[in-house]
């Protein structure tokens, strides 16, 4: 049993690499130019942008689209770093500021260029997420290109208290911990316990997916879209996505007085998989 809260968990992420997957060289250019996708996908990918404890995600990406329109770069692959940008945490208000002051610099142009693509990406997620109203069985990818907030990196704090791979972006640090937590299908928490002298507990706001949310001694109950969950103090529980779909919920930590966390047992992988 351990206690660790977002708290500790953020400060925590702060300080370690995320590692960076690229597959796009090999798969475009594989055969016809394997150095190149080598260079692209291992070295520039593969180790300048999982570089990201020295210069964030956030930071990178906002340079590399900064250079990407000072070249007259306007095609895909500004739009492909401008997606970047938005999972990386760039928010449309900094990305509209960051273009701005490129139009000074780097030409009138290419700012009105590069903001056509910048108004096509940051509009995306309220055009899908009209279309999907309503499926609650979604695919891990399609979650990520959705999210109201970004995905963030691979849990790697809190992997040990999870059975799969999940996703953590801390969307507040200030007044009240907010996480945006993110499931693979089939991931979930192991059994837990929000202690406190006074207050605390946690509340879970579903924001994509289907899921699951289970009190110690109570049948499993489904999570849906728009679905609200609160957890009590001292109430043992787990959570996580359904096994034919991703999942994503907003966890907001309730204030209190000593307030932690218990990490307890895993859920039962029979007990799981009775549940359809």
């Amino acid at each position: 049993m351990t206690n660790f809260t977002f708290m500790e968990a953020a400060t925590a992420q702060t300080k370690k690499a995320v590692k960076i997957t690229q597959t796009a060289g090999r798969t475009q250019l594989g055969e016809f130019a394997p150095d190149f996708a080598r260079y692209n996908d291992d070295i520039l990918f593969g180790e300048v942008w999982s570089k990201n404890d020295v210069l964030s995600l956030h930071d990178r990406s906002i340079v590399t689209v900064s250079a990407l329109v000072a070249s007259g770069m306007t095609d895909s692959s500004l739009k492909y770093h401008l997606q970047s940008a938005k999972k990386n945490g760039v928010t449309r208000e900094e990305m509209a500021e960051v273009i701005t002051q490129l139009g000074f610099y780097a030409g009138w142009p290419k700012a009105w260029a590069a903001f056509n693509l910048a108004k096509e990406v940051y509009n995306e997620p309220a055009t899908k997420n009209t279309e999907i109203k309503g499926n609650n069985h979604m695919d891990l990818e399609t979650i990520k290109e959705t999210s109201l907030f970004p995905v963030g990196g691979e849990n790697v704090n809190y992997a040990q208290y999870f059975d799969g791979k999940s996703y953590l972006h801390m969307v507040s640090l200030d007044q009240v911990v907010i996480g945006n937590v993110t499931f693979e299908p089939g991931c979930r928490n192991h059994w837990h316990i929000h202690h406190a002298d006074k207050g605390g507990g946690q509340m879970l706001l579903v924001t994509a997916g289907r899921g699951w949310y289970q009190e110690w001694g109570k049948p499993a109950q489904e999570l849906k879209v728009g679905d609200v969950v609160h957890i009590p103090a001292g109430v043992k529980h787990w959570h996580g996505a359904a096994k034919d779909s991703a999942f994503q919920h907003i966890a907001i930590e309730v204030p209190g007085e000593n307030t932690s966390n218990e990490w307890c047992e895993p859920v039962e992988e029979k007990e799981y998989n009775k549940l359809p």
